[in-house]
């Protein structure tokens, strides 16, 4: 900065907001650009069948729909869970059974999908959580010890929960039940969507602690945060009347006019921690430019010691349904919903759930923030 400036602003009290400024610049994460004929990369598969552990009849789990993807780099590869809707139920979102697939990728684009789901619904602890809906809309992080971290929507047609669950090799899950627990204020609590803070470290993205604590964003409608020691157990921030504290919420005239939802693991960078969120348009009084309903991805900076204090905030997407599988299918009101982000061959891939029927992916180069 200027000496010049930097006396004068300090003059009028405003050397620090000017500072802010100048290293919040740049922040962003963008812009994404689709690589040219390779959406979608994940697509329903009919011919896929397993037997439903509930009942034990055959099931074609992955027919319908696959959208909503989580993604981790391992072993040199992206790895995709996504979520599978089967062909039980009656045509309506949310009334079919999802299950966790797993698709593998040498260059982030062409996958390889296992033929049977790795996280389901079973005759376990989560049961009465997961039945009949499912296990739905991950989001997944690497811890530093190497164990893999995912949150999920539990789904029993009833009441959402955002739950934890571990796996040393993206196969084999142990499920933790609800992130906040199934006892106290918080058990009774409808809520879903949670990204874990991360930051690039050895060439991926890794669970970052800030303040010696692990950090979480979460919800839908709008964004609140939570903090834990082992990324398994989760504590609601609250303010001072013991309410969660929201840190991110909707917009009159903007594409996050009806509400915001928490997007893929928050990234700590050098500038503050960027979170990745989607907005749904309202129907009224909402972006002109998007259609009623529409959900499109924008992006917010908080501050990296103080994860609770927004910086920065974009005034529109900055990734936004545009193609035909994007606007029609499940949610014929336009969907980019972005669950997934890695840092991949020195660029950020994203990925993201299309009208709640495919998966795609959008790419932006580096260099790492």
């Amino acid at each position: 900065m200027n000496r010049r400036w930097t006396f004068v602003l300090a003059a009028a009290g405003l050397w620090s907001a000017a500072v802010a400024a100048e290293r919040a610049a740049g922040w962003r994460i963008e812009p994404f650009v689709r690589p040219s004929g390779m959406n979608p990369v994940i697509a329903p598969n009919k011919q896929s069948v397993v037997r439903n552990t509930m009942d034990g009849k055959p099931v074609h789990w992955e027919a319908l729909h696959t959208f909503n993807p989580a993604a981790v780099v391992r072993n040199g590869s992206v790895y995709v869970l996504y979520r599978a809707e089967d062909d039980s139920g009656v045509m309506g979102i949310g009334l079919h059974t999802s299950r966790l697939g797993l698709a593998e990728s040498g260059d982030g684009i062409h996958f390889t999908r296992r033929p049977e789901p790795v996280l389901y619904p079973n005759n376990d602890s989560e049961k009465e959580r997961e039945w009949p809906g499912g296990c739905e809309d991950p989001r997944i992080v690497e811890s530093p010890d190497g164990t893999y971290v995912l949150t999920y929507t539990q789904w029993n047609r009833k009441k959402t929960d955002a739950a934890i669950a571990t796996s040393k090799d993206l196969v084999h899950w142990t499920k933790h039940g609800p992130a906040l627990g199934v006892e106290g204020k918080y058990a009774a609590l409808s809520y879903k969507s949670a990204g874990m803070v991360t930051r690039v470290q050895g060439g991926r993205l890794k669970a970052a602690r800030i303040g010696g604590k692990y950090w979480m964003y979460w919800g839908e409608g709008a964004i609140r945060l939570a903090t834990s020691d082992d990324l398994i157990h989760w504590k609601p921030v609250e303010d001072a009347r013991g309410e969660p504290v929201v840190v991110l919420a909707k917009r009159d005239g903007r594409f996050d006019s009806s509400f915001p939802e928490t997007g893929p693991p928050p990234v700590l960078t050098a500038r503050g921690i960027v979170v990745l969120y989607n907005g749904k348009n309202a129907e009224n009084g909402g972006d002109p430019a998007l259609g009623a309903n529409a959900y499109a991805a924008g992006e917010a900076l908080f501050a990296a010691d103080a994860p609770a204090k927004l910086i920065a905030r974009t005034d529109g997407p900055v990734f936004q349904p545009e193609l035909a599988f994007e606007k029609t299918g499940q949610y014929a009101a336009g969907t980019t919903f972005a669950e997934g982000l890695v840092w991949f061959r020195n660029q950020w891939f994203m990925y993201y759930g299309c009208a709640d029927s495919m998966v795609g992916v959008a790419i932006a180069g580096g260099p790492e923030k």
